[in-house]
């Protein structure tokens, strides 16, 4: 949608905040909610995905960063750590949702850069390891963990149809780059600081496993629960997608 009232965009800011916060404490509550370290199992990532596509990347990248930081005081409550990663991987990641997703106007071009996202992942993995930066068989093992995540996600835009294989990508394109400010920023805090887990000065590595749990596990809710909320929202005249 495009020319919102400011008073409609603040309050669409507000709902996606306190959905994305609520629904993702729920789950914290839950029996099913598993953590890497400080890094929690989020399926609540869908909301801010949907609030960036259907409305705007600012209603959406905002609300994923005010919803996160909500969450992560009633959580850990530990503010620095929220603001200097999980803020800023949010509202980074959701916003590059929907900018992706308003600049890739087509399938055909959504199946392009998705194989270019596989080859540049691959590439990039390929150059630490000849650094020596990390352990060759573990990213080895991270390259095909990706790789297999992503190609999973083209083989849902290949049955999709029209808008959801553009949902699809660009849920997948922002994921990735939140969940890489996700694990760098994690890493990068415990070198300084103590973690809520207790824990300090983590190797380099595990930065690669924070990327891979938060990727592996939040994609497969964008993929499969967005496309339709979307598609419902506009059915009942609340969201015109663009």
């Amino acid at each position: 949608m495009k020319n919102l009232p400011r008073s409609l965009q603040v309050s669409l800011i507000a709902v996606n905040a306190t959905l994305y916060a609520v629904l993702g404490y729920l789950t914290y509550l839950g029996v099913f909610a598993p953590a890497l370290g400080t890094v929690r199992f989020w399926p609540s990532v869908f909301v801010p995905a949907v609030f960036a596509i259907a409305f705007s990347p600012l209603i959406g990248g905002l609300g994923a960063a005010i919803g996160i930081f909500i969450s992560d005081m009633m959580i850990h409550g530990n503010p620095l750590l929220s603001l200097t990663v999980g803020v800023p991987a949010n509202f980074l990641g959701f916003y590059t949702v929907g900018v992706v997703y308003r600049y890739v106007r087509n399938t055909r071009n959504a199946l392009t850069l998705t194989l270019i996202e596989i080859l540049a992942v691959s590439a990039s993995l390929y150059l630490v390891s000849s650094l020596g930066v990390l352990d060759k068989g573990f990213v080895f093992s991270a390259t095909l963990a990706i790789v297999f995540t992503i190609a999973l996600t083209l083989a849902f835009m290949l049955i999709y149809k029209g808008e959801a294989s553009r949902v699809a990508f660009a849920g997948s394109t922002g994921l990735i780059l939140g969940s890489a400010v996700i694990g760098i920023g994690v890493w990068l805090y415990s070198q300084f600081f103590l973690l809520p887990t207790g824990e300090k000065g983590l190797p380099l590595w595990a930065a690669l496993v924070w990327f891979l749990w938060t990727y592996i596990t939040e994609v497969p809710f964008i993929v499969l629960l967005a496309p339709p909320v979307i598609h419902l929202l506009e059915k009942l005249g609340l969201a015109k997608s663009g």
